[in-house]
C-alpha cells in the first residue's frame, strides 16, 4: 500500500469523526435536545475510542493491518451512509457510537503500519505527517460539513464521504506487500509500558486532547451566545483557525532537531497551550480567533511530538504502543467532550475554560514530572 494512499484513507477516515462537530447546534435543534445531549454524538464516539485500542493492540498481533484498514473503511462507508437517513436521536447516537467502535481499528491500524515500516529519523517524518493527514481531515470534515449544511444540506456531505471511504477502499491492495508484525507476549508488552516516562507521556496526551476537544466540541455554542455568531458558513470558517494552527506541524521536525531534550520542549509548548486558554477570558472575538488559533498550533506541535517519541521510548509491540497512546488520547477526547459542556450549561463560558485551563496546567505536570524525577535520580 503506497504511503500516499495512507494518508488519503486518514484524510476521510477522520471526515467521518469530526464532520458532526460544527453541526451540533443545528441537531440539537433539529431533534430538541439540549447541548450536553448534542455534544453526546462526539463522546459516544470518542468513547469506544478510548477502550478499544487497548484490545485492538493485541488483537491485530500477526493481523495484515491494511485488510484491517480496508474492512473498517467499508463499515465506515456502510454506517456514514445511514446517519441522514436517522429520523430519531437515539438513532444517530447508535451510529456514532458504532462507528466509534470500529474507528480505533483503523487509526491503530495505520499508526502500527507506520511504526513497522519505518524506522529511526524517519519515523518521526512519516508520523508527522500522517498527524498532518489527520488535521488536514479533521479540518475539512468539519469546514466542508458545514458548508454543505448552508448551501445544499448537511445529509449531502455524508453521502459524499461514504463514496469516498468505499472508493480509497477498493484501491487497497492489502495482499501486494502486506504489513504484519511478529506475536509478543501480553504480559511483556505491559511491562515495557510501564515506565514513568511513558505512562506520565500518555497521561499529558490525555489532558492535552481533552481540552481541545472540549474546546472544539463546544465551540458552535460559544460562538452563538458570547460572539452572536448564527451562521453555520461563519462557524465553519472560524474553524480555519484549525488550519492555520496545523501549519505549525510544519516547524516540528526542526523544533525537534533543536531540542535535544524532548521533554523539556514539550513542557514548554504546554505552556503555551495553558497561555492561550487563559487569553480567551478577554471576551473580543478577535482575540478570541488568535488564541483559537495559536491554541490549535499548540495541541498539534504536542501531538506531533508525542507520537513519535512514544514509539522511540517504547520496546512493546508497534500496535501495543499506538492502541494504547490512541486510547489515552481518545479517553482525553471522550470526556473533554462531556464533562466541561456540563459546567458551561449550569455556570457558562467562565467556568468552562477555568476547567479546561486546570487540566491543561495538570498535563504540563505530567510533562515535568519525568525530568524532576530524571534530576532527583543523577543527584541521588
Amino acid at each position: 500500500m503506497p504511503y500516499w494512499l495512507l494518508l488519503c484513507c486518514s484524510v476521510v477516515i477522520f471526515f467521518v469523526l469530526y464532520a458532526v462537530q460544527p453541526l451540533l447546534a443545528l441537531f440539537a435543534q433539529q431533534y430538541q435536545v439540549s447541548p450536553a445531549s448534542a455534544g453526546s454524538l462526539m463522546t459516544l464516539t470518542m468513547l469506544p475510542l478510548a477502550i478499544a485500542p487497548l484490545f485492538y493492540g493485541v488483537l491485530l498481533n500477526r493481523r495484515n493491518l491494511y485488510r484491517v484498514l480496508q474492512i473498517v473503511m467499508l463499515v465506515l462507508a456502510f454506517s456514514n451512509a445511514l446517519v441522514p437517513l436517522c429520523t430519531e436521536f437515539w438513532q444517530l447516537q447508535s451510529l456514532r457510537l458504532l462507528q466509534g467502535l470500529a474507528l480505533p481499528a483503523a487509526l491503530t491500524a495505520m499508526t502500527a503500519s507506520i511504526a513497522l515500516r519505518f524506522k529511526g529519523e524517519a519515523i518521526s517524518a512519516k508520523m508527522s505527517a500522517y498527524i498532518g493527514s489527520t488535521i488536514a481531515g479533521g479540518f475539512l470534515g468539519r469546514a466542508l460539513a458545514a458548508g454543505f449544511a448552508e448551501y445544499l444540506s448537511w445529509q449531502s456531505f455524508f453521502w459524499l464521504n461514504s463514496l469516498l471511504l468505499l472508493l480509497l477502499a477498493l484501491f487497497i491492495r492489502a495482499k501486494k506487500k502486506p504489513v504484519y508484525q511478529a506475536h509478543t507476549p501480553w504480559r511483556g508488552n505491559l511491562k515495557a509500558l510501564a515506565t514513568t516516562r511513558i505512562l506520565s507521556l500518555y497521561g499529558a496526551v490525555f489532558c492535552m486532547f481533552f481540552c481541545f476537544a472540549a474546546l472544539l466540541n463546544y465551540l458552535p455554542f460559544i460562538l452563538r451566545s458570547t460572539y452572536a455568531m448564527s451562521s453555520t458558513k461563519n462557524i465553519g470558517l472560524v474553524y480555519s483557525g484549525y488550519l492555520l494552527g496545523a501549519l505549525a506541524t510544519l516547524i516540528t521536525p526542526y523544533l525537534h532537531r533543536r531540542f535535544k531534550n524532548m521533554f523539556a520542549l514539550l513542557g514548554g509548548v504546554f505552556l503555551f497551550y495553558c497561555a492561550t486558554i487563559a487569553l480567551m477570558f478577554y471576551q473580543h472575538l478577535s482575540v478570541f480567533l488568535i488564541a483559537f488559533t495559536c491554541f490549535c498550533a499548540a495541541m498539534f506541535i504536542i501531538h506531533a511530538s508525542a507520537a513519535p517519541l512514544v514509539n522511540r521510548l517504547s520496546r512493546a509491540s508497534a500496535s501495543l504502543t499506538n492502541g494504547v497512546y490512541v486510547s489515552f488520547y481518545y479517553s482525553g477526547g471522550a470526556l473533554g467532550s462531556f464533562l466541561p459542556g456540563l459546567l458551561y450549561q449550569e455556570y457558562g463560558e467562565y467556568a468552562f475554560l477555568t476547567c479546561i485551563l486546570l487540566v491543561c496546567l495538570m498535563g504540563y505536570g505530567l510533562i515535568v514530572l519525568p525530568q524532576r524525577l530524571a534530576t532527583g535520580n543523577t543527584r541521588g
